[in-house]
């Protein structure tokens, strides 16, 4: 497609125009509006690796029992998994340690350092398929709501496998809702995954992306995505990055296994 299509509302800045460092007017984008989008960051037989090895998780996911840990599954209307209906891997870089070079490419770092320094642990690692039919990901909410903090020098990262519109469950932002620092009260429903908070949606966009885009954002805006309502998957991995000394007090570093350093200085 078009890129006029896929920058109809979100600001995209392509690989060439952020080179191997932010740009400073990009540096602004992610300051000002809480998050940023790189067109294509990820492409050709890298892209098409990792496409494969996600492949072959949610075949794999057909066999794997409910209830098994790392695994769940979409929820049916009496609030029971769906065996064979993946919804989430959590831990993706435990389950299947391939992924994690995925969250070492020099593509993403040398964009994030910038950010938040050349020391880098990697946390929180999820796989979200989308699939057909009704695959669901998140509500509304702050990603800090569940980290404990309200810290800036959390980065979240989502990777597009795939091309992500309305259709299929592209990412949905309130821009400029990080800046106050302020994590609102999330609710929780026992029939759906995570909590939530109430919004006015008429101040959110929907970023769609063609496939390999990244997009970073602040933990502490509020985000959330569509519903897949088309006949096509929607990969996506997802995951935070932070300062390698920042100190999480739920995440740890060295006494958790999805926690991994993923640049030195």
């Amino acid at each position: 497609m078009e890129r006029d299509h896929w920058a109809r509302e979100a600001i995209f800045f392509s690989a060439n125009e952020t080179s191997l460092m932010l740009s400073d007017e990009a540096q602004k984008q992610f300051h000002d509006e809480g998050y940023l989008v790189l067109e294509r960051l990820i492409s050709g037989d890298k892209l098409d690796h990792y496409l494969a090895v996600f492949d072959e998780l949610v075949k794999r996911s057909k066999h794997v029992p409910v209830d098994t840990p790392h695994w769940s599954f979409e929820i049916d209307e009496e609030g029971q998994q769906i065996p064979g209906f993946l919804h989430k891997i959590q831990g993706v870089c435990v389950l299947e340690p391939r992924i994690v070079a995925l969250a070492k490419e020099s593509e993403i770092l040398d964009r994030v350092a910038p950010l938040i320094g050349p020391d880098i642990d990697v946390f929180g690692t999820k796989f979200f398929p989308k699939l057909p039919g009704g695959g669901t990901s998140v509500f509304w909410h702050q990603d800090n709501f569940y980290f404990g903090t309200n810290t800036g020098q959390v980065v979240s990262c989502a990777i597009y496998l795939q091309d992500a519109d309305r259709e299929n469950g592209c990412l949905r932002v309130v821009p400029k809702s990080h800046k106050s620092k302020v994590i609102a009260k999330h609710h929780r429903n026992p029939n759906t995954y995570g909590s939530w908070v109430q919004i006015d949606e008429s101040d959110a966009i929907d970023v769609e992306v063609p496939r390999g885009s990244v997009v970073i954002f602040s933990a502490n805006l509020l985000h959330g995505s569509h519903d897949n309502r088309s006949n096509r998957t929607r990969y996506c991995a997802e995951w935070h990055y932070t300062p390698a000394d920042l100190l999480l007090e739920r995440f740890p570093r060295d006494k958790i296994k999805d926690r991994h350093n993923v640049r030195e200085i």
